[in-house]
């Protein structure tokens, strides 16, 4: 892919820092939430971990806005999950819990979380009885729920989700979800979603800061190879957003930033 084609299917939204980024996005969600659930509409959200996973959330939790969401037409996934026990702080849904979950009005049914190592499940099954949740909330096109967001963060290796570099998980196209074991960053033991269904996504927003994380970005943008770089195979449907803090902007054009969005 080229760089012309890429600046045109992906924006790149800067923010000066971290806690300016984090609003910036919470901010956008809100929006997002606001326009999908105004007409009763349900409004499927995939979570990431990381401290800007967790900042962004605690933001949306910190906007006032957030009062005015109908969080019963809100369902709460996870694009990763690392597999230790549910109270571990190692989990996602942990952070994603502490972060927002555990301050708004959202039906317990509506959160959807990867069983823990604590379960009595395998890590096998675990992956399978997620793919099999996920196929209670498939559409006519997959078995799987179509995101109206879909929050990713990227490792300075360009990952995304647990699906790493150079690894068969990120070429798997005919499962939901996957058992990974081996990780190259610990935990060991995860389960992801699969490229497929993240990029199902009505809208895949990418969101990374650091100086650290620059040349991900780069290759990212630049059309790198999905397998070598899975944050470059990265698209949404509708809108392929990067959230950057300016050190991580870096290395980016400045005809690829889009400053209104």
């Amino acid at each position: 892919m080229s760089t012309q084609t890429a600046s045109a299917e992906k924006r790149v939204v800067v923010e000066s820092t971290p806690a300016a980024l984090a609003a910036r996005v919470a901010d956008r969600f809100l929006t997002r939430l606001k326009a999908r659930t105004r007409n009763g509409r349900i409004a499927h959200i995939a979570l990431t971990g990381g401290s800007m996973g967790g900042a962004v959330l605690k933001a949306t939790a910190e906007d006032p806005r957030s009062q005015d969401i109908d969080w019963s037409l809100v369902h709460f996934w996870w694009g990763d999950e690392r597999f230790v026990p549910r109270g571990d702080a190692d989990r996602n849904a942990l952070q994603s819990r502490h972060a927002l979950l555990d301050h708004i009005a959202v039906p317990a049914e509506n959160i959807h979380e990867v069983a823990g190592s604590d379960s009595g499940m395998g890590l096998d099954q675990a992956a399978q009885e997620y793919a099999a949740e996920l196929a209670r909330y498939g559409t006519d096109d997959h078995p799987w729920p179509s995101f109206a967001v879909c929050f990713l963060g990227v490792g300075p290796d360009g990952h995304i989700a647990s699906l790493f570099p150079d690894r068969a998980e990120v070429t798997v196209t005919d499962a939901a979800a996957l058992p990974v074991r081996d990780s190259p960053k610990p935990p060991p033991e995860r389960v992801t979603l699969t490229r497929p269904v993240l990029n199902s996504s009505k809208r895949v927003w990418l969101v990374l800061t650091g100086a650290d994380k620059a040349s991900a970005l780069g290759l990212a943008l630049a059309g790198a190879s999905y397998t070598s770089v899975p944050a470059a195979g990265a698209k949404g449907r509708k809108r392929t957003v990067f959230f950057v803090d300016e050190a991580a902007a870096s290395e980016v054009s400045h005809d690829l930033i889009d400053p209104s969005y």
